[in-house]
Order: structure tokens, then C-alpha cells, then sequence
């Protein structure tokens, strides 16, 4: 046999081994997760206030966020059972911001279901997603008094930075143009910095220094920015069946995303012209400008850039994991988790 052939069987046979024990781990965190989560006990006075909120949580997802507290306290010796209050605290947060950024959006679906304000109005919505913050704080007093203040110092400061950038995200769509350093900036704030926070809390609940806590932070910087560029390729050029949501969203809303930003970077005149006359125009049929608005980031070449620039930051945020003080064998299981979110298509 071929010596070269037979090496690169080896590392075939040692990666799908490898996924499949990280894909054991992935599965065994979610289940635990979802059977804490589906255990928790709502008040049904007013029913109008936490039936939206329970509706929204039982529309499942990816559950990243908390996963990921419960892997790093686990990758960092820590107790899985521990951490869950923190998991929940972020799932219970990242939901207050799919609901308002729902209203924001007049976003019909979410995770291929009607979103909250469609099923029950925006008034309701707002409620519903306020006390989800509020359980969120709520969370974290089952934790001793000094990594109580840590944990909620860090979910609020993380909560006013995705305000910060959900309205820079607002803003952008009454410009013109957007820089792609404000972007970068906005989906850092809006998307990134609650990925880092879940990474830190874990470190937290494992009781880890903050040297250790902000390393793991930088990793899901990186990695949450990766992954909102890979939501903004998926929400132009995703398969609306596996998604969970409609697709060209984005377009219809006027958004300044990576791919309108690095179009008009890459246009000529002609197609530059038209790009700006589309995203001005919102009388056309929905197909229509969701269509044309495509074919000029085929043409441009923003759907390439946009690949690239997404294995870039899944690369950094690599780099970010390797210099991490983690424990041998841990680093492999987020390197495999990085992998999964880059290669995602819903």
C-alpha cells in the first residue's frame, strides 16, 4: 500500500473517531441541558407574560451558548451540575434578544416557528423578553457571594454592550455606507461578546484565575464573530429548508452586512449604482431585489471574501485556544466545536 495513501487513511479513521467522542460530548451536555431547562418551573399568572417566554425557549436551537458554559467548566475540571445555573442564565439572556430583536426586525419567523410578537403582539413581546433578562440575573444567585458578583458583573456588562451593538446595528440601516471596521466592531458587540461570555462564566464556575477566564474569552470572541458571518452567508445564500429562517431577511431589512459592504469595495460603477438603487428600493417585489441583490454579490465576489473571511476568524479564534492555559485533551474538544460552527448550514 501507498505510504502516503495509508497516512492520510489513518488521519481519516482518527478524525471520525475523534468526532464522533466529540459529538458523544456535544449530545451528553445538550441533553443534560435540556433536561434541567425542562424543568424549570414557570409561573402561569399573567399567562400573557411567561407563555410567550416559555414558547420561545421550548422553539429549541443550537443551545451553543450554553454548551459552552457547561464544556468549559467541565474542560476546566469543574462540575457540570454547577455550571447549569450559569447556562441558564445565558440561554434565558440570549432569548430576551432573539425576541427584541424579532420586534426590531418585523422578523415573521425564528427557528422556522411564528416569532413571539407575530403570535402575540409587540407590547407582549417586549414584556416577555424583559423578564427573561430579569430570570437571567435571577439565575445567579445560586452561587456563593463572590462568584455571584463576578457572574452578574460580567452578564451586565455583556448585556450593554449587545445594546450597543444591536443599536449600531439600527443605525447602519440609515446610512448609506458602512465601514467594515464598524461592522466587524458591531457584530463583535451584538453577536461575539456574549460567545466570550459564555466561555468566561464557565472558567468562572470552575473557579480558574482571570488570566485563564480571558483567554477562554478571546476564543469565543473570535469564535462568535466567525459565526455571525456564517449566519449573514447563510441568510443570503442558505437553504431556507434546513435555515429556520427566510431567507434574504437581510436584504429585504436593508442590512449593511459583510456581503452589501464588500460588494460596493469590489463594484464597478455600474454594479455599485444598482446595488445602492436596490438596497433604496422598498417597493420591489421581495423575490425580485432578493435575487438581483444576490446575483451582485456572486459577481463581485463579496460570497468568496465573505467565505474567506470567515475561515480566517475560525483560525484566530484557533490560535486564540492554542496559547489557553486548558488541561490536556480539552483544547481538541472546542478545535472540533470551532469546525462544527464554521461548517453549519442552519
Amino acid at each position: 500500500m501507498d505510504i502516503a495513501y495509508f497516512r492520510q487513511e489513518v488521519i481519516v479513521v482518527l478524525f471520525i473517531e475523534n468526532h464522533s467522542c466529540f459529538m458523544q460530548i456535544i449530545n451528553s451536555l445538550g441533553a443534560d441541558f435540556q433536561e434541567y431547562l425542562s424543568q424549570y418551573r414557570w409561573k402561569k399568572k399573567p399567562q400573557n407574560l411567561y407563555e410567550p417566554s416559555e414558547y420561545i425557549l421550548q422553539l429549541g436551537g443550537k443551545r451553543m451558548r450554553p454548551i459552552l458554559v457547561l464544556m468549559a467548566t467541565e474542560a476546566l475540571g469543574g462540575n457540570r451540575s454547577m455550571a447549569m445555573h450559569a447556562a441558564l442564565a445565558v440561554e434565558f439572556f440570549h432569548n430576551f434578544t432573539l425576541v427584541h430583536d424579532d420586534i426590531m426586525d418585523a422578523a415573521p419567523l425564528r427557528r422556522k416557528s411564528p416569532t413571539v410578537h407575530s403570535r402575540w403582539g409587540n407590547n407582549v413581546a417586549i414584556l416577555s423578553g424583559d423578564v427573561l433578562f430579569a430570570k437571567s440575573l435571577a439565575c445567579l444567585e445560586a452561587y456563593p457571594p463572590h462568584s455571584y458578583k463576578s457572574l452578574t458583573k460580567l452578564l451586565i456588562q455583556t448585556a450593554i454592550e449587545v445594546c450597543e451593538g444591536q443599536q449600531m446595528d439600527m443605525d447602519f440601516e440609515q446610512q448609506k455606507e458602512v465601514l467594515m471596521a464598524d461592522y466587524i466592531e458591531m457584530i463583535r458587540l451584538k453577536t461575539a461578546v456574549l460567545v466570550g461570555a459564555a466561555m468566561q462564566m464557565g472558567a468562572l464556575v470552575a473557579e480558574k484565575n482571570e488570566s485563564v477566564q480571558k483567554q477562554l474569552y478571546d476564543f469565543g470572541i473570535q469564535l462568535g464573530i466567525a459565526f455571525q458571518l456564517q449566519d449573514d452567508y447563510l441568510d443570503t445564500f442558505g437553504d431556507a429548508k434546513t435555515f429556520g429562517k427566510q431567507i434574504g431577511g437581510d436584504i429585504l431589512e436593508n442590512k449593511k452586512t459583510y456581503l452589501f459592504i464588500k460588494a460596493l469595495e469590489n463594484a464597478v460603477p455600474e454594479q455599485r449604482a444598482a446595488l445602492l438603487a436596490l438596497y433604496a428600493d422598498n417597493g420591489l417585489f421581495p423575490d425580485k431585489k432578493i435575487r438581483e441583490v444576490q446575483e451582485i454579490f456572486v459577481e463581485t465576489q463579496a460570497e468568496q471574501f465573505l467565505l474567506e473571511e470567515i475561515k480566517q476568524y475560525t483560525q484566530r479564534a484557533l490560535r486564540a485556544l492554542k496559547e489557553a492555559d486548558l488541561p490536556s485533551g480539552s483544547k481538541e474538544i472546542f478545535e472540533h466545536f470551532a469546525f462544527e460552527l464554521m461548517h453549519r448550514r442552519t
